[in-house]
């Protein structure tokens, strides 16, 4: 392959739902490029996108696939992203590395659930939009009712390029109305026959060819000028046309293909390659301290890492843009993320798992490298003289957790070192080790998504796992006042132990002034403030420790015992074994020993004091809040919300956009851990959302006994 410039690249998504024959369309532009002899099939699992195990057993793609064809004297890169919305992590991706999307309808179904979800991440990175009606020889196929639901949602942006003769069964045929000319397929398809437009079709063509000409004026000042003048716009005039209006995101071309049969492929590359914009046509990528980075071939090198893969015999394949300069064979560039030197030995086009030496890649351009020794998704390598750092790619959060263990438990770090490793594939896939939970928590974007992670790790690493029911974070706290004292003393033969504490916790809030009086059964405790620390948590919310010791009864060198004694107990509540939050302390009085007085006596005696005070303020348990954003169709709002309501939700509010409800709630993080599936179940599929922590809230009393017979219960078996 040779080494292509930057204004020769097109950098191209292909997108669509779940079974709109994305993966057979790469399949027929890789075979019509000459990189494949013969055309796969998913069927029969031997296609060059979907290459991965779990992607054969399952039937369809999980991870994305960057492949390359060559077309008249263009470099078309692609990467056909996965169409469930489970593994939108790699259209995520794909999305911010390449500059148009062809966005691939089944035609049977026209605009789907699929299409939709995903339009909001291309609406999100502004990018242009080529439709491909695909699957026109099926019998349930509708071109039609496909270009009505684009418009119903799109507008006058939808433009046809071409439309069918006819379609299902008898589909060999299409009028290009840019060419205005028609183009027919053997049954084999491949190379068509280039005829003249039937008189039938002629007025349908005339019409839709004007519709296009008016649009591709609209977008060139110039050309709308011609356009007056003449009335009409040339070939070269309406690509042109056709360009501006993809660059602005005002026109989205529609494109016929049956990808099965090889037909209409030939014609949509050619389109690609001659109207697509180029890398250096895009807005430049801009780093982490705000510089703009163009596509300069001439510029310092600069080359961001966007994907990796783990292959067996291989080890890790890093996938890469270059955003800067020239990428050469054996250069030596510093690792603007980790600080180390890494030499590139080998430079490849890729297409799936094949891959082509090339010597150099320039700016713009999409290839891969292997065996790098400390490089990691989301990295970007610098030449000399450039400290460049790219930090783009945002993934959407988590929508569903489990716990994972490795079954048997000598496996368990193996299991971790795997599951590094599946992040790394798959950023998406989040692993936390929870010392709080005790737990190893695995988030991703749905029931699915953990599904494919499982198979993975029991069918290619031969690790058994299970998932569990996820515990939660819950947290507690005090509603009052409360007073304790104790001492501890102990003697056992020589040295004995004594410290005697007493204290004052009340709630504390930001702020909050500190009285100089507190009053229980009658008495009063007058606080004199020597010193206060405010102890930020880890876990969030903060605990405030006041010394109103006076008269010297006990030493300041025991109060940091005290502290470590009360933070024992704040990192294991008395109600849940959860941790504690948002307390204030004050130490007024105590006792101390000249002899037997030490640190551990006075951590037990403030341990204990703190425990028997935090039983007597009115504990409550905290659970976290999420805000839910619910997008569904109107039809399935009410069904939604009575859903929403049984999960112990506060509805927020509702608004309209892009034909969808949007839901805004409040919702407990423990009612939403089977969510996307009941979400998926409620709205067939059509239902999408987003789930952000909030704060923590006050659980409702009934929760708060069931929670503590819970623990009880848990405690009695240990």
């Amino acid at each position: 392959m040779k080494v292509y410039q930057t204004n020769e690249i097109k950098n191209i998504s292909i997108l669509g739902s779940s079974g709109s024959g994305k993966t057979t369309l790469a399949e027929a532009m890789l075979y019509e490029g000459g990189v494949i002899k013969r055309r796969g099939s998913v069927d029969t699992g031997n296609t060059v996108s979907d290459y991965f195990p779990v992607e054969k057993e399952y039937g369809y793609s999980v991870f994305s696939t960057v492949f390359s064809v060559e077309w008249q004297d263009k470099k078309l890169n692609f990467i056909d992203c996965p169409g469930s919305d489970d593994f939108i992590g790699g259209a995520v991706s794909a999305l911010n590395v390449t500059d148009t999307v062809l966005m691939v309808l089944n035609a049977q179904y026209g605009v789907e659930v699929g299409t939709i979800n995903q339009f909001r991440y291309i609406d999100q990175f502004q990018k242009p939009v080529i439709f491909i009606a695909n699957q026109l020889d099926n019998d349930k196929a509708d071109y039609d009712a496909t270009i009505s639901q684009l418009r119903d949602r799109w507008g006058s942006k939808i433009v046809p390029i071409q439309y069918p003769i006819s379609t299902g069964a008898s589909f060999n045929a299409v009028v290009d109305v840019l060419k205005m000319k028609m183009y027919q397929w053997k049954p084999e398809g491949g190379v068509p026959e280039v005829l003249d437009i039937p008189a039938e079709e002629m007025d349908k063509a005339m019409g839709l060819h004007q519709a296009l000409v008016e649009s591709a004026a609209e977008h060139d000042d110039a050309l709308m000028e011609k356009f007056f003048e003449e009335g009409t716009l040339s070939e070269d005039d309406m690509r042109a046309g056709i360009r501006a209006g993809l660059l602005t995101r005002g026109m989205y071309p529609v494109f016929c293909v049956c990808a099965s049969r090889d037909m209409c492929v030939r014609r949509t590359m050619e389109f690609l390659g001659n109207v697509v914009p180029t890398p250096d046509k895009m807005p430049a990528l801009v780093t982490t301290t705000g510089t703009e980075v163009k596509p300069d071939v001439t510029g310092p090198a600069s080359v961001f890492f966007f994907k990796t893969t783990i292959e067996p015999h291989i080890g890790q394949v890093s996938y890469f843009k270059v955003v800067s300069g020239k990428l050469k064979e054996g250069d030596d560039l510093l690792n603007a993320d980790r600080g180390s030197k890494e030499r590139i030995a080998q430079i490849f086009a890729v297409a799936g798992q094949t891959r082509h030496t090339v010597t150099e890649m320039v700016a713009g351009d999409i290839g891969a490298t292997v065996k790098l020794k400390d490089v990691r998704r989301g990295n970007t390598l610098n030449g000399k003289g450039v400290d460049y750092k790219f930090d783009f790619i945002k993934y959407p959060d988590p929508k569903y957790r489990r716990a994972v263990k490795a079954v048997n438990e000598s496996d368990s770090e193996k299991m971790m070192e795997i599951l590094i490793r599946m992040h790394e594939e798959d950023p998406t896939w989040l692993i936390e080790q929870s010392k709080e939970l005790k737990q190893t928590i695995i988030s991703g974007q749905g029931e699915f998504h953990l599904r494919t992670l499982k198979w993975r790790i029991e069918n290619n690493d031969k690790l058994a796992i299970e998932y569990l029911e996820p515990k939660i974070p819950y947290r507690e706290t005090i509603t009052k006042m409360a007073r304790a004292d104790y001492r501890h003393k102990k003697q056992s033969g020589g040295a004995g132990q004594f410290g005697e504490v007493h204290l004052i916790i009340e709630p504390y809030t930001e702020g909050m002034p500190t009285p100089e009086i507190y009053r229980f059964n009658g008495q009063e405790f007058k606080i004199s403030v020597r010193d206060t620390q405010t102890v930020d948590l880890d876990w969030g919310g903060k605990l405030v420790f006041v010394n109103s010791i006076v008269g010297g009864a006990i030493d300041a060198r025991f109060l940091p015992a005290i502290l470590k004694g009360v933070m024992a107990r704040m990192e294991q509540g008395p109600l849940t074994g959860s941790y504690a939050r948002d307390v204030r302390i004050i130490i007024y009085d105590g006792k101390m020993h000249p002899v037997d007085s030490n640190e551990i006596s006075f951590m037990l005696a403030g341990r204990h004091a703190f425990s028997t005070a935090f039983k007597n303020a009115g504990p409550k348990i905290l659970e976290p809040v999420y805000d839910v954003e619910v997008s569904v169709p109107g039809d399935y709002l009410g069904d939604v919300m009575s859903d929403m309501q049984g999960r112990r939700a506060i509805i927020m509010g509702m608004n309209s956009e892009n034909g969808f409800e949007k839901l805004m709630a409040k919702v407990p993080l423990k009612e939403m851990s089977n969510y996307s599936t009941s979400l998926s179940s409620i709205t067939g599929g059509r239902g999408s959302f987003t789930m952000k922590y909030a704060s923590y809230e006050l659980v409702p009393t009934d929760v708060q006994d069931k929670l503590l017979k819970e623990y009880e219960a848990s405690q009695t078996e240990e």
